[in-house]
């Protein structure tokens, strides 16, 4: 119960975020042609996290899978709140990422020991987040996970 919750209030407040708060330009690009990169490569593993999980390219929101992808992230609802954790780890700070934190950690305090070791592995990481993903689409997975100690 406690995960269609923060699901349903995840599918509410995505339709705003995307429209007022994320002013990037959508990648502009099809799923299939994910699948023309080579298959060590960001967009090709971006491909392939989408197909497997059957998601589709979110406009504007195309770099929260880049980050699953890049961090081998689950899509399960504390995972996503653990993403967030990362992130915060990385140097990340929007309303967003704060929003997902202060809703969805009182769920799961069983989770905190997770939360906080996802935390711990953003910090040790290079600062990643901001990078603009679209243009790295060919570059191999593993070389962006050792170049920025992810």
């Amino acid at each position: 119960m406690k995960d269609y919750l923060i699901e349903k209030l995840y599918e509410y407040t995505k339709i705003p975020y995307q429209k007022y708060f994320k002013k990037n330009e959508p990648w502009n690009i099809d799923k299939k042609q994910l699948f023309d990169f080579p298959e060590d490569s960001l967009g090709y593993g971006l491909g392939n996290f989408l197909h497997q999980h059957h998601f589709d390219i979110q406009e504007k929101l195309e770099d929260h899978d880049i980050i699953h992808v890049l961090t081998n992230t689950g899509i399960s609802v504390y995972e996503e709140i653990g993403m967030q954790y990362y992130l915060l780890g990385n140097g990340k700070r929007s309303l967003y990422l704060f929003l997902v934190i202060l809703t969805g950690t009182p769920f799961y305090p069983k989770r905190i020991q997770y939360f906080l070791e996802q935390y711990k592995k953003g910090k040790k990481a290079h600062p990643f987040y901001y990078l603009d993903f679209s243009k790295m689409l060919s570059m191999s997975i593993q070389s962006i996970q050792q170049t920025f100690k992810i």
